[in-house]
């Protein structure tokens, strides 16, 4: 076991609609000078930072960090989908955990381009989906629409055909969400929405309908972590709150092996991950009173929320 890690403050935008005008290295600067605000801290006392985002150039995290501060610090850029963010606190966790720091910033931000997402810059590659792709091909015929919402409503067709899911399920899981959206000042997306609206949305692949699709967004989040030690040392006990446990993980073969919509949009993975998280913290599902999970489609909230294992 490595070295206890606190979050001792965070920091985050409102999130908009693309073409908003406001830049990422604006929405950036602004998440981390929160996130340093609320931790009583100068930017001179990060020791290192990890900054997450899918749509940009590399380097991107530098120039907003260079903003707040030169420091000459080591300043990480990561890229992992949808779990850019995460991805970003994780890594800054263990640079704490290991040893190799006190005091780290993880920042994520990104701005997006409108309407769905497309297939990116790179067609003179080879895409990193392209097998799951055609393994979804195996078993659904594509169409000539965006691949992620084929993805999860594939995913979610699965679910319904094993588990005896309805559309009203689906819809209800839109509903909850889009009433937080409300209660949220720094949501995109204020409005509430009843079932039958939900329901009678545009159609856009499968079960799934338009206010049951999240839309592209821009904004950014940061957080500030320390060891136990720093803590103490800037005497922060009062506002630290622990990590007791972080788990990140991926694919397995099976995903290729077997015909499963649902796996090849991480089933798998989401589902070793929480194993995981739960081995090692001692904590079981019945102990959590707060899950948030990833709602991209309300299908695949769904999903992972039977695969983190709230459903024992």
């Amino acid at each position: 076991m490595g070295r206890k890690v606190f979050v001792v403050g965070v920091g985050m935008t409102a999130f908009v609609k693309p073409s908003s005008g406001r830049d990422y290295p604006e929405m950036g600067k602004e998440a981390v000078e929160e996130a340093l605000r609320d931790a009583r801290l100068p930017y001179a006392a990060v020791q290192q930072a990890v900054c997450g985002y899918v749509f940009g150039d590399s380097t991107s995290g530098q120039r907003v960090l260079y903003q707040v501060g030169m420091t000459g610090i080591p300043i990480y850029n990561v890229n992992n989908n949808c779990s850019t963010g995460s991805t970003a606190l994780f890594l800054a966790k263990q640079l704490i955990e290991g040893g190799l720091c006190d005091i780290a910033l993880a920042v994520g931000f990104e701005k997006m381009a409108p309407g769905p997402l497309g297939a990116g810059h790179f067609n003179d590659r080879a895409s990193p989906l392209d097998k799951h792709l055609a393994k979804m091909g195996e078993m659904a015929e594509l169409q000539n629409l965006p691949h992620t919402p084929q993805y999860f409503g594939n995913a979610g067709l699965e679910h319904m055909r094993k588990y005896g899911t309805t559309e009203l399920h689906l819809a209800k899981i839109a509903a909850k969400n889009h009433r937080h959206g409300v209660r949220n000042p720094r949501a995109q997306s204020k409005r509430e929405y009843t079932v039958e609206e939900i329901l009678n949305s545009r159609r856009i692949y499968g079960p799934l309908t338009k206010l049951e699709c999240c839309p592209t967004s821009d904004g950014a989040g940061a957080a500030v972590l320390m060891s136990e030690d720093a803590v103490k040392a800037h005497g922060l006990q009062d506002r630290a709150v622990e990590i007791i446990g972080m788990e990140m993980a991926t694919d397995t073969p099976a995903i290729f092996q077997e015909k499963s919509c649902m796996k090849v949009v991480g089933t798998d993975m989401t589902a070793l991950a929480a194993s995981r998280i739960y081995q090692k913290t001692g904590v079981s599902p019945k102990e959590v009173d707060v899950v948030e999970l990833h709602d991209c489609f309300a299908s695949n909230e769904m999903i992972t929320h039977d695969r983190a294992g709230r459903q024992q």
